[in-house]
């Protein structure tokens, strides 16, 4: 049985206004604070109270529902439909007042992302996919159809990253085949794939929060997404995400 997603669509916009409210006056703060988590990684208060504004509203909205968020965990994530949050995805972009950087949200249903939005609220991009068809900003956008490496532009958020925790031998064989390479990665490395303005978008560590929203919108847009060997990205770990004719390419270069 299919699930409408309209409700559920226009409810990620009241998320995503809720969201933007917190933060975009928390950017343009030149004395916010940055802590590190147990993790290593940073937050700050913008994470913190963006990603509670939007729990308060799903629990008000559909109290059966469960939610999965990156500052404050689990709760009933064995229900039905189950959103996934991360209010700040690319927290060093935003702490460095670049604009790199967006709000993920998920609808899960039965485990199943269905429903996936990009928020940028300081360029005031949405970008919203249910895994038909994706949109920015109301207007249906596509994968880029480029049929050939030599001419692709390849993104990724931290070459570091690659060298430590996947396979830095097949990320450079990938690199030099692509005519352009940049680190405009996080989210809205995705966002510049799902729109038509990027090829390829690597990422060699994902958590819940960072890859569900991006199923729908990468589908939806004509592109394939995967984990880094290939396989199933629900419940992946790792990701990549490119137009149908160079993914094949682009993940067996990475496995070079």
């Amino acid at each position: 049985m299919s699930i409408s997603t309209a409700t559920f669509e226009s409810f990620i916009h009241t998320l995503t206004d809720k969201s933007a409210s917190i933060i975009t006056p928390l950017f343009w703060d030149l004395g916010l604070g940055v802590d590190i988590k147990s993790d290593g990684s940073p937050v700050t208060k913008a994470d913190r109270d963006a990603e509670s504004a939007m729990r308060e509203l799903i629990r008000k909205q559909f109290p059966s529902h469960g939610v999965i968020g990156e500052e404050f965990g689990r709760e009933n994530d064995d229900a039905e439909f189950v959103w996934v949050l991360d209010p700040i995805d690319g927290t060093v972009s935003f702490a460095h007042k670049c604009p790199l950087f967006g709000t993920l949200i998920a609808l899960l249903h039965k485990g199943q992302p269905i429903l996936g939005a990009i928020h940028q609220p300081i360029v005031q991009q949405l970008c919203l996919g249910n895994g038909d068809e994706t949109t920015l900003n109301g207007k249906r956008v596509r994968v880029r159809e480029m049929r050939s490496l030599l001419e692709a532009t390849l993104l990724a958020t931290d070459v570091a990253n690659i060298a430590r925790l996947q396979n830095r031998v097949g990320f450079e064989a990938l690199q030099q085949h692509v005519k352009v390479f940049r680190t405009w990665g996080d989210c809205y490395g995705y966002l510049l794939l799902a729109s038509g303005f990027a090829d390829i978008m690597v990422d060699p560590i994902m958590h819940i929060w960072d890859i569900m929203p991006l199923i729908p919108i990468v589908r939806g847009a004509g592109g394939v997404i995967t984990a880094w060997d290939g396989t199933d990205p629900v419940g992946a770990s790792s990701c990549v995400a490119a137009g149908r004719a160079l993914h094949g390419e682009a993940v067996r270069l990475l496995a070079a």
